[in-house]
């Protein structure tokens, strides 16, 4: 069944806004309608996709029925079992209007250009590049039942102040459980951490994920990061294809991104910044695993990552992508599984990590999210 998006549509929802004399830019192959209906300077767009909605199957390869769990997605069918004070923790830290700066990067790291389309014209004069969008995140989680959902708003770049009056790019909007769902899935702390599992093409031959892992500085609950690791599986084989990087402040209450932070954002562009030194990521770390099991477990795609136990883990520099913000990701072959890692380095020899690993047959078998320690020299040896 092909999934039609619009405003009454919560699956992927998008939505793009351009001054007139702006051409029209997005980066998702979706049908694009465009009716005579003006207001002001918006443009009314209708979007539709070819994109089918995807099995609650978390496998690159293939899927298969199973009981219910926790949440059964397929259509209309939902079920829960009681809702654990863990997950009402998680809503009311992760819910709220999380506004900052969002930037694409290419597979080693390198920031990505906007569309000069939507440059100011001053900023192409003074021969500016431009690499961040300025961004909304509303966030709203239902304490009461397995239930999330998000936009994500992209504001066009202005010049100075004017970005308190900035117009919308695009609205991007994703759910998580109900019939809405269009994760594969899901895992949580009550922190306000999480990572995702979104399966945005399947191909006869290859599928693309999208791995959301959400990042809270455990030092200031009002400060997170958000790293999208684009993923094209083919044969078992992962591929790194982009990365998007969001670094955003907790500015309010829900308010579906009406309130916008303007010149008061607490933040500022980074992609341009300097990149996260290797020598301060690399070599032996460990930390208490919080772990969430997803093998053979078809459709109880959201779970709480509990704790599990204090593991060392060996970091180098192979497959090792750095990024601005003491951010880094991987995607790395290990023992017949595959681990799709983000981490954030919150201060010299202290980390916070997030995991998607993946069986042989490109299977996601577990999520994990770890508070790492540098282990000294002569602890590794001992190693």
């Amino acid at each position: 069944m092909a999934l039609m998006l619009s405003a009454n549509n919560r699956g992927i929802n998008n939505f793009i806004s351009v001054p007139n004399n702006k051409n029209l830019i997005h980066t998702r192959k979706f049908h694009l309608f465009c009716y005579n209906n003006y207001s002001g300077n918006n443009l009314n767009t209708r979007l539709s996709s070819k994109h089918n909605r995807i099995p609650s199957s978390v496998s690159a390869i293939s899927s298969s029925s199973a009981p219910p769990d926790v949440v059964e997605v397929d259509g209309s069918n939902s079920a829960s079992t009681t809702v654990s004070s863990k997950w009402m923790e998680f809503a009311t830290n992760v819910s709220g209007e999380w506004d900052g700066y969002g930037a694409d990067f290419s597979s080693e790291g390198e920031p990505i250009e906007l569309p000069e389309q939507v440059v100011p014209e001053a900023f192409r004069e003074w021969e500016v590049k431009v690499f961040d969008w300025q961004t909304q995140c509303p966030t709203l989680a239902q304490p009461q039942d397995f239930t999330l959902f998000y936009k994500l708003i992209k504001l066009l770049p202005t010049v100075g102040c004017e970005a308190d009056a900035a117009t919308q790019y695009s609205i991007e909007e994703r759910n998580i459980g109900g019939a809405d769902n269009f994760a594969s899935a899901f895992a949580y702390q009550s922190s306000g951490c999480y990572a995702a599992v979104w399966l945005t093409k399947d191909h006869t031959t290859y599928r693309i994920f999208e791995l959301e892992h959400c990042l809270v500085d455990p030092r200031n609950r009002e400060s997170r990061v958000r790293i999208i690791q684009i993923v094209h599986v083919e044969k078992s084989k992962f591929v790194l294809k982009n990365i998007k990087v969001f670094c955003e402040q907790w500015y309010g209450p829900f308010r579906n991104g009406e309130q916008l932070g303007g010149c008061a954002i607490r933040d500022s562009a980074f992609a341009s910044t300097d990149a996260l030194k290797s020598s301060e990521v690399t070599g032996v770390w460990e930390g208490l695993h919080a772990v969430a099991c997803f093998q053979n477990s078809r459709t109880n795609i959201i779970q709480e990552l509990l704790d599990d136990s204090v593991r060392k883990s060996v970091r180098d520099e192979s497959s090792l992508v750095l990024l601005p913000k003491q951010l880094w990701s991987s995607v790395k072959e290990r023992e017949d599984e595959t681990f799709c890692e983000v981490g954030w380095l919150l201060d010299q020899g202290h980390a916070i990590t997030s995991k998607c690993i993946f069986s042989p047959d490109a299977e996601l078998k577990e999520i994990v999210i770890t508070r790492e320690t540098a282990v000294t020299r002569e602890t590794a040896v001992k190693a």
